[in-house]
């Protein structure tokens, strides 16, 4: 009996990265180490093997159904990572007495989520975290919106293409308060109340009926998301809401960053994980066809909870895969290939030591070069060159070897200029 054939895709939710992905993603990250660095957060990294219980007890009910949990041979519950952010919490407690707070770090991380797979949503992604930990004031959550925007933007994406729509859970829980609701039942509505759109609202109403409110709690619950402003927001809390005048402030410091335009107040961003205690965020496509963009928030318990010292923070996770798909779409399949380098090429294998000459030559100069590695006709040199990355091309020939010069040809508008050659080493 012969063997079953082997399948020559990726496991189901995982990806390759040809390189035709790889000058997307290469766009991306390039764009998120450019707006971190520019705004002054530190780089970091840490190991994709972290502890089920960290994970289990901080990432919340629904990330704790989704993670790859294993036991190595020692019996050692491990996972891999689902998001990064408990990871960073424990790195910053395990040296928490030799840090100099606030801190700014950032990382690209490869994160795994056994999920229902959706457009935007895979089973792996690589996320862009931004982290300020330290700084209790609402000026660690400006900085980190304005360094999200500014990726964007680097990106290529147009301001008016997203907006982010910012929150507080704290505000939440003032006006769950007013409800009657007391303060241990809080998590449980977040929870509930942020699969709107994934669930009927019966479904959730039934979520909130078992964690103990009553029919009118219920109906009142989902009549705090009808509200549109932070003024009616304030008319039901109060002026001297601190959680109000947090959400303010945000605003006036984004109008000095220049992102107002962007920012919008939506009642119904929660974001579901439960370690939030502030301010929240998420961004979108203002056309509404994709995915969230990036999310984050206020996380001040957290270090705390596993056993840190008291310390606020704010944190933005922002994956590869749904931003990939908005600047396809706003700005095209191509927009990533930006052509660069030199494509060197020879007709006979009398030319192949001056290209390669050549091809050394350019390289020591700073420039990437294609040098192609056997004879080719003209026609499937400029084919393959034209088809590539590269931004110019030359070819050489036994004429340019005489002449000492060859034509060096832009790809794009076909305009030639002369290069010179190496003189040939004498024999």
């Amino acid at each position: 009996m012969s063997e079953p054939a082997i399948s020559f895709e990726p496991p189901r939710g995982m990806r390759d990265f040809y390189p035709d992905d790889m000058v997307w993603r290469n766009h991306v990250f390039e764009a998120w180490r450019a707006a971190a660095t520019q705004a002054g957060f530190a780089p970091y990294d840490a190991c994709v093997v972290e502890s089920l219980e960290l994970l289990e007890r901080k990432s919340g009910e629904e990330v704790s159904e989704q993670i790859y949990a294993f036991e190595d041979k020692s019996g050692r519950k491990l996972a891999l990572r689902p998001e990064m952010t408990p990871t960073l919490a424990r790195m910053i407690a395990a040296r928490q007495g030799q840090l100099q707070f606030p801190i700014k770090w950032f990382t690209i991380a490869q994160c795994f989520r056994y999920e229902r797979m959706t457009r935007g949503r895979k089973r792996e992604h690589y996320q862009w975290n931004l982290d300020v930990v330290g700084e209790a004031s609402v000026s660690a959550e400006a900085e980190i919106l304005a360094a999200a925007a500014a990726a964007l933007r680097r990106m290529g994406l147009p301001d008016s293409a997203y907006q982010i729509r910012i929150n507080n859970r704290a505000l939440l829980a003032e006006l769950l308060a007013t409800l009657g609701i007391p303060g241990h039942q809080h998590a449980a509505v977040f929870l509930a109340l942020d699969k709107r759109g994934k669930l009927s609202d019966d479904e959730i109403g039934q979520s909130l009926l078992a964690a103990g409110l009553s029919h009118e709690t219920v109906a009142k619950a989902f009549d705090l998301l009808a509200i549109r402003s932070l003024d009616q927001a304030g008319a039901i809390v109060g002026a001297n809401s601190a959680a109000l005048a947090d959400l303010r402030e945000l605003m006036r410091l984004a109008d000095l960053y220049g992102i107002t335009d962007r920012l919008v107040f939506d009642i119904g961003v929660i974001r579901g994980l439960a370690y939030y205690t502030g301010i929240v965020f998420e961004a979108f496509d203002t056309a509404g066809q994709f995915r969230a963009i990036f999310g984050g928030g206020r996380y001040d318990s957290l270090l705390t909870t596993i056993g840190g010292a008291p310390t606020p923070a704010v944190g933005l996770g922002f994956g590869d895969v749904v931003v990939v798909e908005v600047l396809k779409a706003c700005c095209g399949e191509t927009a990533a290939a930006v052509r660069s380098g030199v494509a060197v090429g020879y007709m006979f294998q009398e030319q192949r030591e001056a290209a390669t000459r050549l091809a050394i030559r350019l390289r020591a100069e700073g420039n990437r070069v294609d040098l192609s590695l056997a004879p080719q006709k003209p026609k499937a040199f400029f084919s393959r060159a034209g088809s590539g990355t590269a931004a110019h091309a030359v070819f050489i020939g036994p004429d340019d070897l005489i002449r000492g010069h060859a034509k060096l040809k832009n790809l794009e508008t076909r305009d030639e200029s002369e290069i010179a050659l190496a003189p040939a080493i004498p024999v």
